[in-house]
């Protein structure tokens, strides 16, 4: 018995990485998995998807999984997919959005297409499968059926404190971080509770910019495997999870809660202010106020 038996799940991105992981550790959970992927490289450029391959390895340990190649990220894919969950196995309660690449530049060099690029299929890519998938639980609730349902995000470290190299990455993520919020915030009335992850770890996306810190062990806990992530989003997905609107940050056997943006230090003059006098405003309340962590790559 697991803790997401009977339950219905989507992993986007799940070929590879991360995503395989977390397709792999709800299927022994007992869900029965939609396994994504568009199949593309590290850069988003088509090649074949191994999601065939992975739906048939849920199989053989005794799970139930269908292979899905939406691009998440095409509006219509997206609508397409959360429907295939419901006709396969009756019904949707969780979405794993997961899916992504990288075209790492510092600012000055990005170009429009590598922006856009980047922003479509992170940003648009969580927005459209979590629209529909939104659209479906809200009718079931209002229909006199609501499900349980669980929504799982992926920010990153570089969307919460920003990555030296990765501006429309780090956008991205930011943005999903917020989306999470919101989400959370709109469809709770709906039964759905909306989290997010950060998780670091071993992949196509990290092995190149950070190769030393993603470098295996030799013996002993490896941190980087991406499979640690999984039982923390396995967990998420379950009926026993009750908070919503959280990140959390993962790395190896840590977990984190990801203190977002708050008010902090302020002053009100109960008027408009003269532009002369807020410098000294401002500078004593950066002197007083919490400093900002680092931006990756700035330590």
């Amino acid at each position: 018995m697991g803790i997401l038996d009977g339950r219905v799940a989507i992993v986007t991105g799940a070929g590879r990485g991360i995503g395989r992981e977390h397709a792999l550790e709800l299927a022994r959970q007992g869900a029965a998995v939609v396994v994504n992927d568009y199949g593309v490289t590290l850069a988003g450029e088509k090649t074949d998807s191994p999601a065939d391959a992975l739906v048939a390895e849920i199989e053989a340990m005794g799970g139930r999984a269908v292979a899905n190649g939406a691009d998440v990220a095409d509006f219509a894919q997206a609508a397409d997919m959360i429907a295939q969950a419901i006709e396969s196995f009756g019904g949707l309660d969780i979405l794993v959005n997961n899916a992504g690449f990288v075209r790492d530049r510092m600012l000055v060099n990005c170009s429009e297409e590598e922006w856009d690029a980047v922003i479509r299929v992170h940003l648009k890519g969580h927005f459209a499968p979590l629209r529909h998938a939104g659209a479906y639980w809200r009718d079931e609730a209002k229909a006199g059926r609501p499900r349980q349902a669980r929504v799982i995000n992926t920010s990153s470290g570089a969307g919460l404190q920003g990555s030296i190299g990765q501006t429309t990455y780090s956008a991205a993520k930011g943005g999903i971080a917020t989306m999470t919020l919101v989400a959370a915030a709109e469809m709770g009335r709906y039964g759905v509770l909306v989290n997010a992850i950060a998780p670091v770890a071993r992949t196509r996306m990290t092995e190149g910019a950070f190769p030393e810190m993603m470098a295996g062990v030799d013996g002993g806990f490896d941190r980087m495997d991406p499979a640690n992530n999984s039982p923390i989003v396995a967990w998420l997905a379950s009926t026993d999870c009750e908070i919503s609107g959280r990140v959390i940050e993962i790395e190896g056997g840590q977990i984190c809660l990801e203190e977002g943006w708050r008010h902090g230090s302020k002053v009100d003059l109960g008027r408009r202010w003269e532009a002369s006098e807020v410098g000294d405003a401002m500078r004593e309340m950066v002197a007083s106020g919490v400093a900002p962590e680092p931006v990756y790559g700035t330590r």
